[in-house]
């Protein structure tokens, strides 16, 4: 047998090493570097050679995707579950990760047949608690509280399931290695080793990644090389919505995106969010915009608080909460330089309602006229939607999907909306009045009563 080797691995990108090193060439980190032995086991011979296939021949319907009851959760993933596919999902702790495959689960066990819910961090009993508030039977939804890695395939291989959830990888262990659960080897490892058995045996397998305090996935970034799909839970801790994200697809679009909202009985999806969104809102609030943004290809209006007040310090402060930050401190400076808004002696809070992030540049104007209704305690009409990108001079720029982002508006019955000069094919819904404007100055006095 040959000799253990030890090498040194870097923690945060996973970066190896014969020695150890204080700062890390590639992630630029210090003190990351730990040492790991890694057991060399001779490569088996494969008895059955690989068999070349020509493409033309081969059917893309022998193996269909499994479509769940959830249709946001199918949206994100392109359609339903590809059969031997590994999908990751990363969120922060308790946003709600473990429920959601949970009702996965059940769903896959009551249409489909077994599956088996690998649980590391959790005992039978406490998984079974949850199952009885959600609502799910659990008839062909195999537990099993392990963390041994050929355990969990020897199980799994017997049962045959036709889904297998893994919670989480961090808790999974290989006994050929030496480090502990939760290192790079270890997690890197075991991913590979799961990949392998999902496409021998062309079964799915969803994986649960805990986070680290940036937002990244725990463990090196080529994990997420290794998976097939990448996909991100996030939403605001005191807040009900989450958003389910895909960061990497290879069998669908990374632009889509799936709304749920945590309720007593689970995570349960909404079919018309931007309704939602906007049922608490009062009409006639200074400072309040509403802007039809784009979620992956989905439109959806949301609405845009500012609040300007008068600073207590030489230093004004910006506070950004679901807009880019960097972002808002530009808009309030074209507001000061182009629009002559006297904001350099104020507070500015900006704020999405609902917990929801905004990161395109259409919604500049919705920020700008927002902070400038505060700021002249001026309300902005309430049928009025705002649509726009600013530029450094004060210009307006024209955005991408216009009509399909209007169209959610006119169903939600606005009437009008403020946006810049439109572009060669872009039409209006024949509901929604046009209020061009080439400037944002222009756009404040159009936007703004009184």
């Amino acid at each position: 047998m040959p000799r253990p080797k030890s090498i040194f691995v870097c923690q945060q990108c996973g970066s190896e090493s014969p020695k150890w090193l204080g700062h890390c060439p590639g992630c630029d980190q210090w003190n990351t570097y730990v040492e790991t032995v890694v057991k060399r086991t001779p490569t088996a011979t494969a008895t059955s050679p690989t068999q070349v296939q020509e493409l033309s021949q081969l059917s893309s319907d022998s193996m269909p995707r499994l479509a769940l009851p959830l249709t946001e959760f199918n949206r994100v993933l392109g359609g339903g579950i590809v059969p031997g596919s590994m999908v990751l999902i990363g969120g922060d702790p308790g946003i709600g990760k473990s429920t959601l495959l949970l009702e996965v689960a059940g769903m896959v066990a009551e249409r489909e047949g077994k599956v088996l819910y690998v649980s590391g961090e959790e005992s039978v009993h406490q998984i079974k608690l949850r199952a009885d508030r959600l609502g799910i039977r659990g008839e062909g939804l195999f537990l099993l509280p392990e963390t041994d890695l050929e355990t969990i395939i020897e199980r799994g291989t017997e049962i045959s399931p036709r889904l297998v959830v893994i919670d989480s990888i961090q808790a999974v262990s290989q006994s050929g290695l030496t480090s502990a659960a939760g290192s790079i080897a270890q997690v890197r490892e075991c991913t590979s080793r799961l990949m392998q058995w999902a496409k021998s045996s062309n079964t799915p397998i969803f994986i649960v990644g805990h986070v680290t305090k940036d937002g990244a996935i725990a463990g090196p970034h080529t994990l997420e090389h290794i998976v097939d799909v990448v996909l991100y839970l996030e939403g605001e801790r005191f807040s009900a919505y989450r958003l389910l994200r895909g960061a990497k697809n290879r069998f669908g679009s990374t632009n889509e995106v799936g709304i749920f909202e945590m309720r007593d009985q689970g995570l349960v999806e909404i079919a018309n969010p931007s309704q939602v969104f906007l049922s608490q809102r009062s009409e006639g609030a200074i400072g309040s915009v509403i802007v039809p943004t784009l979620e992956g290809t989905r439109p959806l209006l949301v609405e845009i608080q500012a609040l300007t007040s008068p600073t207590s310090f030489g230093l004004p402060r910006r506070n950004a909460n679901g807009v880019d930050y960097n972002r808002l401190l530009m808009i309030t400076a074209v507001l000061t330089k182009r629009a002559r808004l006297p904001l350099g002696n104020q507070d500015i809070i900006a704020n999405v309602v609902g917990g929801i992030r905004v990161n395109e540049p259409a919604a500049d104007l919705g920020i700008a006229l927002a902070i400038a209704s505060s700021s002249r305690s001026a309300r902005v009409n309430p049928d009025l939607v705002a649509i726009g990108e600013i530029g450094l001079s004060g210009e307006l720029r024209a955005v991408s999907q216009l009509e399909k982002r209007l169209a959610e508006a006119a169903k939600l019955g606005f009437k009008s909306c403020l946006l810049p000069p439109l572009q060669g094919g872009q039409k209006m819904p024949p509901e929604i009045e046009p209020i061009v404007t080439k400037s944002l100055s222009q756009a404040l006095k159009l936007g703004l009563e009184g």
